[in-house]
């Protein structure tokens, strides 16, 4: 019941909101990428909208990182972006 869900419609619409620097949008595609087990494209995402403050991507790095799905040097460089 309720209205049908669109995944490819919603990731199209979270990508045109990134593109104008939505980091929800931004982060959004990250945690979809995550789940679709496309982790670098997921710590990509979250490091562009780390870098313009949103501190859930810098979690979902440092998570990312504890599980050794990202590197030393991507948690490095999301804390270092967020922190500016």
């Amino acid at each position: 019941e309720g209205v049908q869900q669109d995944e490819a419609m919603a990731v199209e619409f979270y990508m045109k909101a990134a593109m104008q620097g939505q980091t929800e949008s931004r982060y959004n595609l990250g945690c979809f990428e995550g789940e679709k087990g496309s982790h670098d494209r997921a710590v990509r995402h979250w490091l562009i909208s780390a870098k313009m403050g949103k501190e859930q991507s810098l979690e979902g790095i440092k998570k990312f990182f504890m599980a050794g799905l990202a590197t030393k040097e991507q948690y490095a460089e999301a804390l270092k972006g967020y922190q500016d």
